[in-house]
């Protein structure tokens, strides 16, 4: 996507940008919206079933980065290779969504943050007046950087994700010395009003999928990465050191405050944790933790969501209009660039009339990325069964990986996926701009009529049931 002299990001680069991009807003928030539906068995169980489900993910992205180098458009790609242009688009379609929705809720919960200090308490619960317009002016300076060029983002991404792990480190040291099992064994199994273990396990589901969304995004931004094997080792990488954060933070805070408190505290709740181990300075010191790594994510995901949109828009073989894949004279995406970051700046503007709070935004982005995740791995299951030479350990993976992603549809609820049909259907418009450009009927087989219609279909009826009023998350 650019010039001949760009300089390609390493393997340090690339880990710290899928590290970037996971450990945002979703790590400082994790103790109490894990507490929220699930005693501390169940979360024990959630970590377990997330952990084999998203390791099974990450090593497709892995086995797909090094077996298919010659598809170097990460999630759209892949989508694209196994199930045509139109299922293609969907992936790209809903993994943009999910990462300008995301955005929202990292700006909300960022100004919800600077609120607990008193000096500031004018912002709220980061949905006020002067949140509003602090939330655009940063989504402008963001903007503009990017605007400027990838590679000098990057390398600011690299230096902010290693900064924002220094109170995430001392976050775990602290809570590990004030953890008492007595209070991590307090309800243990949740209490009656939770639900079945079963149902415990569902309710942390969009939670877990939320903060580990980014475990690909080496793969999203392949075609700049110094080699293949570079993508392949950043996205273990990424893994693997925020695994490791993800579940010391969520099960550590349990021992410090008992599961039915922790689930009443105001987010982001490893501040009031950390605060209740070491005294108010601990809080402070979290706030300011979770300032820096939302401003790092936000850099992150503002690369990457409008390189999403780029990668299906170019190229002759294009399945979203090709103005997004026109680039400035920075090797930028400009025109998805202004269009995302433009939804990001309606939706802020909308939530200030109409709260959605944090948490819905971060499960309606999480419902978002569940079918991208589906498709990259039902693809790997695909190029696992054609393979010359079958190899049980890859049909394996794959297959698992496969479970794993039907799985999410599933516990992420009815009600999220209905919603997000309402936002896959727009995208219908696009993909037929798209289609008209490249001078093809919109749609090329009678299995991609069915699937628009049930999308449609679904968009419609949650519609309807929002109107009626019968409609809850």
């Amino acid at each position: 996507m650019s010039t001949t002299q760009e300089k390609k990001l390493g393997t340090v680069a690339m880990t710290a940008l899928v590290v970037g991009a996971i450990v945002g807003s979703g790590i400082f928030s994790l103790p109490q919206n894990m507490a929220e539906g699930a005693g501390a068995g169940a979360i024990l169980i959630a970590w377990a079933v997330t952990f084999v489900g998203m390791l099974a993910l990450t090593r497709i992205f892995q086995w797909l980065s090094v077996n298919r180098p010659d598809i170097g458009d990460g999630v759209y790609g892949y989508a694209r290779s196994g199930f045509g242009d139109y299922m293609g688009f969907n992936a790209a379609w809903g993994y943009w969504m999910s990462v300008w929705i995301g955005n929202v809720g990292y700006l909300v919960v960022m100004f919800s943050a600077l609120g607990s200090f008193q000096a500031l308490d004018f912002f709220g619960e980061g949905s006020t007046l002067p949140a509003l317009a602090c939330g655009l002016a940063v989504l402008a300076v963001l903007h503009g950087f990017v605007l400027r060029g990838v590679q000098s983002a990057a390398f600011l991404n690299l230096v902010v994700t290693v900064a924002k792990i220094v109170p995430l480190g001392l976050f775990i040291l602290c809570v590990l010395l004030a953890f008492k099992v007595e209070t991590f064994e307090i309800d243990f199994w949740g209490s009656a009003e939770l639900g079945s273990v079963a149902d415990q396990v569902k309710n942390t589901m969009l939670y877990t999928v939320w903060v580990f969304l980014g475990i690909e995004c080496a793969t999203v931004y392949a075609s700049r990465a110094r080699d293949m094997a570079t993508v392949s080792r950043a996205t273990i990488l990424g893994f693997l050191i925020t695994v490791l954060l993800l579940i010391c933070v969520s099960v550590l805070s349990l021992g410090v405050v008992p599961q039915a408190e922790l689930a009443q505290m105001k987010n982001p709740s490893m501040a009031a944790v950390m605060a209740r181990a070491v005294g108010p300075w601990g809080g402070v010191l979290i706030n300011i933790g979770l300032i820096l790594s939302v401003g790092g994510a936000l850099l992150a995901w503002t690369l990457i969501s409008s390189e999403m949109l780029y990668l299906a828009a170019r190229g002759e073989h294009n399945t979203a209009p090709r103005c997004f894949g026109r680039l400035n004279a920075h090797g930028t995406p400009a025109n998805a660039l202004w269009l995302t970051n433009g939804l990001i700046a309606l939706v802020l503007v909308i939530n200030h009339f109409n709260e959605a709070g944090y948490n819905i935004l971060i499960q309606l982005a999480s419902s978002m990325a569940l079918i991208p995740y589906l498709l990259c791995a039902a693809f790997g299951l695909k190029l696992a069964l054609a393979a010359r030479v079958r190899s049980g350990t890859l049909v394996g993976l794959t297959a698992l990986g496969t479970v794993y992603g039907l799985w999410l549809i599933y516990a992420g609820g009815l009600s999220y996926l209905l919603l997000s049909m309402i936002l896959y259907a727009p995208g219908i418009a696009f993909y037929a701009k798209a289609r008209h450009e490249r001078g093809l009927p919109v749609f090329s087989s009678h299995g991609e009529r069915v699937c628009a219609a049930l999308v449609v279909g679904l968009a419609l009826a949650a519609l309807y049931l929002v109107a009626s009023g019968s409609f809850s998350l």
